[in-house]
């Protein structure tokens, strides 16, 4: 092999030794697969299993005769892989190799070697062990892998917590709650502190599940002050265990669906009703909570509840503004001539629930107008598109007089999905008298 192709795969080995992620072992096993295949003058990579047998090849060496197009060069170099440990990832892609004999050879070794792993570089090995398991044959591997997890040491176990590859971490949660490793209290700590959502619910529901009837504030303290919805939910969901679920209702103003939702079961369950709850909050005037008013949206009545948004529409601070319409728009209480001026509001929170709210009428809108925030376009811009939809919608309501219903009778407004069906229809038959 020329000097420049082995310099070229001794920089790339080198590059994956200093602790790339695992897909690096992956391209590195094909990298040099390729070199080996398509190079010019390349001998064969095991030559020194035959030259000097019992001698310890070097890395590039070994490297080279493990990830080689020879089958029987790859099995044969499977054992010299025990005595240098930096390649262990190597043993572990080969354990899916394409020929059965190189497979099963490479999962007698694995399932030797990992015992005597140590936590460091079990780390490595764990995060290919977990990639490889995608690919067909690499199931064989991950159940090696768990199955010396569920007997290794719990430090080792622990310490995997701390891995470098979201995968590992992951796993290393999983087994830590299936061997109860840790208390309910770590676990509550973990997920109200831990990035990873998979984590987070995954701690959140055994430390819960772990504490039983007893959870205490220990557990419920870092769950419910979590800056994470789904954490927080999980706390609200646990309050009912405790016989504290009156300490609920300040979650049914959540800034999170899911938070609010809980909270409302949680009240429901033992005989609360949320809803004059929200009514009340809606009605507070200046102590009005920020997200009252879309928590009444979620569970309010059309009827009954759309004349107390409406008026929050104007109140002093924008989340209640926005809420305000995003409830409106739940509710299915949207008005355009009232609620198209809001695009114009100071707030860009506020514009944005308006415009997600008038989303079904965009046809009456100049194009893009409903993405114009302040910021993005001069105000006077949106202004001038406010004045001229409205203007639009005045002029085109009907001038003939209404149609009175009778007497204790009750007449529906239309539906505004019936109003889009029909503007459907009507641009369907357009394009047809086009095309005809």
């Amino acid at each position: 092999m020329s000097s420049s192709v082995y310099e070229d795969v001794a920089d790339h080995l080198a590059r994956v030794l200093k602790g790339a992620d695992a897909g690096a072992w992956t391209d590195l096993d094909g990298h040099v697969r390729g070199v080996i295949r398509w190079g010019d003058q390349v001998p064969a990579p095991g030559a020194w299993l035959s030259a000097a047998p019992g001698r310890r090849p070097t890395d590039l060496e070994l490297t080279l005769a493990l990830c080689g197009p020879d089958g029987r060069t790859r099995e044969a170099a499977l054992p010299y892989v025990t005595h240098t440990p930096a390649l262990l990832p190597l043993l572990v892609i080969r354990c899916a190799d394409w020929a059965e004999p190189v497979r099963e050879r490479a999962r007698e070794l694995l399932s030797a070697e990992l015992p005597g792993i140590a936590p460091e570089a079990l780390a490595t090995v764990a995060a290919v062990v977990l990639r490889e398991a995608r690919r067909l044959r690499g199931e064989p591997a991950y159940d090696l892998l768990t199955a010396r997890l569920s007997e290794a040491p719990a430090a080792h176990v622990l310490a995997l917590r701390a891995a470098e590859d979201r995968a590992v971490r992951r796993l290393a949660h999983r087994v830590t709650v299936d061997r109860a490793l840790l208390s309910p209290a770590r676990l509550a700590a973990i997920a109200a502190t831990d990035p990873d959502v998979v984590v987070q619910d995954l701690c959140a529901n055994a430390a819960i599940a772990t504490a039983g009837d007893t959870v205490d504030e220990t557990v419920l303290a870092p769950l419910l002050g979590s800056r994470t919805g789904r954490v927080r939910a999980a706390g609200v969901t646990a309050l009912r265990r405790t016989e504290r679920a009156a300490e609920a209702e300040p979650f049914l103003y959540d800034r999170s669906v899911l938070v609010r939702a809980c909270a409302r079961w949680t009240l429901r369950q033992t005989g609360t009703d949320p809803l004059p709850l929200y009514r009340a909050a809606c009605a507070a005037g200046n102590r009005t909570p920020d997200f009252a008013a879309v928590g009444l949206g979620e569970c309010g009545d059309r009827a009954t509840d759309a004349p107390a948004l409406w008026a929050l529409i104007a109140h002093e601070r924008p989340r209640v503004r926005a809420g305000a319409v995003a409830g409106l728009r739940l509710l299915d209480a949207v008005r355009l001539q009232r609620l198209a001026p809001l695009l114009d509001d100071s707030s860009p929170r506020v514009v944005r629930e308006a415009a997600k709210a008038l989303a079904p009428w965009a046809d009456h809108f100049p194009a893009d107008a409903l993405s114009l925030v302040p910021g993005d376009a001069p105000a006077d811009t949106v202004a001038d598109v406010v004045a001229d939809v409205v203007a639009e919608v005045v002029a085109e309501a009907p001038a003939v007089a209404p149609v009175h219903a009778p007497d204790g009778v009750t007449t529906p407004e239309p539906r505004p999905w019936a109003f889009r069906v029909l503007r459907l229809a009507r641009w369907r038959n357009r394009s047809r008298s086009a095309s005809t």
